[in-house]
Parts: C-alpha cells; structure tokens; sequence
C-alpha cells in the first residue's frame, strides 16, 4: 500500500531522532574519559537515557522501515566518526529486527515496543567491538592517544570475547527497562499516537 511507504516526512523523522540518539551516545562518550569502567557502563547509560527521545520516536513511528533506517544511519554516523566497520552488522541487524517486532504489534503494542528497545539497544555494543576485535592495535592507539597503560588494562578487562555475552544481555534488559521509562516521561505522546 501507498501510505505504507515511507516518505519525506518520515525520513526527517528519522534524521532528526537519530541525531538526538548520537547527542546521547557522545554525551555518555565523554563519560568514559574518567574511567574504562564507565565505558563498559555504556550497555546501561545509553538505553536509559536515550529511552526518552527513543520513546518519543517510538511514538511517532506507523511504517515499517523508519527503525530499520535509524540503525543505518547510526551504523554510517559510527564509521564517520571513526568506530569502524565492524559493529555495523550488529546496529543494522538489531535495528531491522526491533522494527520487525514493532510491526508485529502494528506499531501500537506497548508490550511490542519494549521487547523492540531492548533489541535495538544492541547496536550500543558496536562501540565495543574494534576493542574486542582489533584489540591489540586498539591499545596502540589508546596509548599513542595518551592514554595510560593501567586505564588499558581495565579497559581489556572489563570489554572483552568473554564478557561481550554479558554486555549484550545487559544492553537488552535496560533497553526494556528504559522503555518503561521513556514511556512515563512521554506518556502525552504514548496516548496520542494510541500505543497501549
């Protein structure tokens, strides 16, 4: 159907929620300045906080592929801004099966809605992936970037092939917890757009 398609409108719907969503992402970037174990701490800061303006967008979504178009966005900002390639998969897999889930619910089940967070909150772990991946040129650039070789340690301790599991799982709970949040600070929005 014609009104099932995306148009201009949704696209700057897009546009405008993703960059919020990177606004949060940088802002808790910044954190992760003061202790490698604040970095780790991203899989429960990022889909807290970002549950507000992603609640809001949630409210507004109808079509199908406005999520989808979200995580390829996020994944194009992540390259951009120099996080590579490698979590790419992962924010473009998490965002196409989140808006899957939204769709099954006809983007108005609040129930479809948080198990879709939780999934999309996922991509927040592509930030972690070149540390896990290339972690032994990643410590070559953290050292020639200034950074100590105890903040590297934590670092590689905290993030790694071991507890990349626990970092995932822990994405997705407070991704659904967030959505619990977001939801009571955009109720208003929630009950317009007749989510329940």
């Amino acid at each position: 159907m014609n009104n099932q398609k995306l148009v201009a409108k949704d696209f700057i719907t897009v546009g405008l929620f993703t960059a919020l969503l990177f606004v949060v992402e940088f802002a808790c970037g910044m954190l992760g300045y003061i202790h490698p174990y604040v970095v780790a701490s991203y899989v429960i800061l990022i889909p807290l906080v970002g549950a507000i303006p992603m609640m809001l967008f949630y409210s507004k979504v109808e079509k199908f592929g406005m999520i989808t178009t979200m995580s390829i966005l996020l994944a194009i900002i992540m390259f951009v801004t120099g996080m590579g390639y490698l979590g790419a998969p992962l924010i473009i897999l998490s965002g196409l099966i989140a808006d899957l889930i939204s769709k099954s619910g006809n983007y108005k089940s609040f129930k479809k809605t948080v198990l879709s967070y939780g999934i999309f909150s996922l991509w927040v772990c592509a930030n972690y992936f070149p540390v896990i991946v290339t972690a032994e040129s990643y410590r070559e650039d953290l050292v020639a970037g200034g950074f100590s070789s105890e903040y590297c340690d934590y670092l590689f301790r905290a993030i790694n092939s071991r507890t990349i599991v626990i970092l995932l799982l822990l994405c997705f709970v407070f991704g659904c917890i967030g959505a619990f949040l977001g939801k009571a600070v955009v109720k208003k929005h929630f009950e317009k757009a007749g989510i329940v």
